[in-house]
């Protein structure tokens, strides 16, 4: 499947598992003076919006916080002919369940039980507020024309 759905952007099928098993995404957002400022994250999806954890301290999250556009772009590691670029709107960031989200995709990329411990030492949990960004796609795109 290669091209743009657009409007209630709904995920393919056929590209779902980029975002919902452990591949590295690529997320873009806009710095105050307007220019791109680029991230690899951890991706995660619900079934209607992209989930992010960072927290407020970071750039991309206090870039999300002034400006609710962003871009994420993952790229299938056996295949890089095969990707999906979704473009979207922050809905909510919230602390809310943060901390266990971000266990969850610490156990999903393979680097231990705990964000706090295994990835980020626990002293860490005090030094910032962590968040889980909601975006809601606007336009996805997937693969390139020339694969038609």
């Amino acid at each position: 499947m290669s091209g743009i759905v657009l409007a209630s952007s709904i995920i393919p099928a056929s590209h779902l598992d980029l975002l919902t098993t452990p591949v590295h995404g690529v997320l873009t957002t806009l710095l105050p003076d307007g220019s791109p400022q680029t991230s690899v994250v951890w991706v995660d999806y619900d079934g209607g919006h992209l989930l992010l954890s960072t927290t407020l301290e970071r750039q991309k999250g206090r870039n999300l916080s002034r400006n609710p556009r962003a871009t994420l772009l993952v790229i299938d590691p056996r295949n890089g002919s095969r990707w999906i670029e979704v473009r979207g709107r922050v809905t909510s960031i919230t602390t809310e369940g943060a901390e266990v989200h971000a266990d969850r995709l610490t156990q999903r990329y393979g680097s231990g039980q705990h964000f706090y411990g295994d990835v980020y030492p626990v002293e860490q949990r005090l030094k910032e507020t962590r968040v889980i960004v909601s975006i809601e796609p606007v336009k996805v795109t997937v693969d390139a024309f020339f694969n038609r």
